[in-house]
């Protein structure tokens, strides 16, 4: 079993203490949560809690995250860098690619890029991005950033990107590119991650449920027909908080990775760390 956490963005003193700490003891992978730009109001319903309001009031400070996870990697040496996760169709395709690959060149091949395709129509019309064919988009992004990382002349030709007679570099550190994740719980969510992904990301506030969502998602990769399977990290948010026997749960499920959360306050999420580490960790 993996153990991750998140990257809480407030001041770099806050994400310069928790990184290396997190790297210290022995976490293997920070992950970042985002977004562009987050409304006073909303209507869009927030998948992954029952209430479907995000956790996040719109006064939270979010970095941009390759800028923030590029700071961490400065700072760090071993401890891998994620998005947790990054809305892919809000952004010009080209730009992300080239973000992408400059963290994975930069921090040495550390880098897990996490995607979702966004749920949040108010932000796509502030930044003037389509939101309904977002899903759409984000196929078609993914398979030109693969064509963009491993070809020496990249081609695609989509209904909505197209790219032909340039040229792309660096390329990844990572052969043949950064891990992609997805995250999603809906069933054309899963049939993507099956379809395209190295991994899924699940949000876990009922065992149970994510139980049954791995049975979906499994099916998904028969249909799909691969031959490897994905690699399956969930950040539990269980209302009695999860240890020993809740991490070996989820491993019971082939989930390899778990991300704990505390905070956002540093001091409480340094001293949780090393509670987890000590109480969680040590002892799975």
């Amino acid at each position: 079993m993996k153990f991750a956490t998140f990257l809480y963005q407030t001041s770099p003193t806050s994400i310069t203490s928790i990184a290396r700490r997190a790297e210290e003891l022995g976490f293997e992978s920070l992950w970042i949560p985002e977004h562009i730009i987050l409304p006073v109001q909303y209507q869009s319903p927030y998948p992954y809690t029952a209430s479907g309001r995000m956790p996040a009031p719109p006064e939270t400070p979010l970095h941009d995250p390759m800028l923030a996870l590029a700071y961490v990697a400065g700072i760090t040496t071993k401890i891998k860098l994620a998005t947790g996760i990054y809305v892919l169709p809000i952004r010009n395709p080209l730009a992300t690619a080239k973000a992408v690959v400059s963290l994975d060149v930069l921090s040495g091949g550390r880098f897990i890029f996490g995607i979702g395709i966004g749920w949040l129509k108010e932000e796509f019309e502030a930044v003037g991005m389509n939101f309904e064919d977002r899903a759409r988009r984000s196929r078609e992004y993914v398979a030109l950033l693969k064509e963009l990382w491993t070809k020496d002349d990249p081609v695609f030709h989509g209904k909505t990107v197209n790219i032909e007679g340039f040229r792309f570099m660096p390329k990844p550190a990572q052969k043949p590119h950064p891990p992609i994740v997805f995250g999603g719980h809906t069933e054309p969510s899963l049939k993507r991650t099956a379809q395209l992904g190295d991994g899924w990301y699940g949000i876990g506030e009922d065992i149970e449920e994510v139980r049954r969502t791995i049975k979906r998602l499994r099916e998904h990769e028969r249909a799909a027909g691969r031959t490897m399977p994905l690699e399956l990290t969930i950040a539990p948010r269980l209302g009695q908080g999860f240890g020993v026997e809740q991490a070996k749960q989820f491993a019971e499920m082939g989930v390899e990775r778990l991300i704990f959360a505390a905070g956002p306050a540093t001091r409480d999420q340094l001293a949780g760390m090393e509670r987890f580490r000590d109480e969680v960790m040590a002892k799975v």
